[in-house]
């Protein structure tokens, strides 16, 4: 078996909290080196290990990538926001961000098979999810041991940053506030136990699911309902959707002329419409400078 290379632990346990992109972000316009003097920590006017598990979040969410001998640059996902949504003010950021780091198996790895392949349609503890965890990585990677601890960190981290209310305090920094406990996709359920939530429709922009399916059209451009439902790193995967919910936003995207569906003889197949002929890059600029909401 081939090993899949895997990540635990990358943010220092520290979850993806509110203002830590913008704030990396506009470090890396002014210095493609702030992250080679004292990890960031300086520029950034946090501590170290912050600072790196700022860079982490930046580089898991797709923002910033490390080019040899240029330091760290924003990619195109990165430079988009920076220019439309700095202060990741809108939902649709949120979500986009969001894809990104579950999808991200190589420095997510806990946050992908999470989303992707944890199907908790009931109530589940902490030690639940680890023990599921653990046990797919071992599957997932080929490895016949990992870092128990690292992984536990983890599953906190996860169920913190999608779940857990943190405490206002004075310092900014000190808030264990993230802005991802917004969309939805995990609740509380009794004392201790945990469920993942259908996010709500009217929070949804329909073009986040245009995003996914846009990244992962078959070279003919075409790409089944039931992948776009069931597959990996798909929308009814990463946003926790079910059949009924992908076929609602499916519709609404065909109505507004961004795709054809084609029911007919089971054929069940999705096609971009070739008026728009659209990129994800370009479907994110294009959001952003007319404003199109669902």
């Amino acid at each position: 078996m081939i090993k899949r290379k895997y990540r635990l632990k990358g943010h220092e346990s520290f979850i993806l909290r509110e203002g830590w992109l913008t704030k990396g972000i506009q470090a890396v316009e002014k210095d493609s080196g702030v992250f080679s003097k004292n990890a960031g920590a300086d520029a950034l006017g946090v501590g170290t290990n912050m600072a790196k598990s700022i860079r982490y979040w930046m580089k898991t969410a797709g923002v910033t990538m490390d080019v040899p001998q240029k330091g760290v640059q924003l990619t195109e996902l990165g430079k988009i926001i920076a220019q439309y949504d700095p202060y990741i003010e809108d939902m649709f950021t949120l979500w986009i961000l969001h894809c990104k780091i579950a999808g991200n198996f190589e420095q997510a790895t806990t946050w992908n098979l999470f989303f992707n392949k944890m199907d908790l349609t009931s109530a589940f503890t902490r030690e639940d999810m680890f023990k599921m965890e653990r046990d797919l990585i071992l599957d997932e990677t080929g490895e016949e041991e990992i870092s128990e601890r690292s992984l536990r960190d983890d599953c906190t981290a996860i169920l913190s940053m999608y779940s857990e209310k943190g405490n206002q305090v004075d310092d900014p920094e000190d808030k264990k506030i993230s802005p991802f406990e917004e969309l939805g996709l995990l609740s509380r359920a009794t004392k201790g136990k945990f469920v993942k939530s259908r996010p709500m429709m009217n929070k949804l922009d329909p073009l986040v699911i245009l995003f996914l399916i846009l990244e992962k059209m078959n070279a003919d451009g075409s790409m089944q309902i039931d992948y776009a439902t069931d597959g990996y790193n798909m929308p009814g995967k990463l946003l926790n959707l079910n059949r009924i919910m992908v076929n609602d936003f499916l519709d609404d995207l065909q109505t507004k002329k961004f795709i054809i569906v084609n029911r007919t003889a089971g054929l069940d197949i999705i096609y971009p419409d070739k008026s728009k002929d659209l990129t994800p890059v370009d479907l994110l600029t294009m959001y952003y400078e007319r404003g199109i909401t669902s």
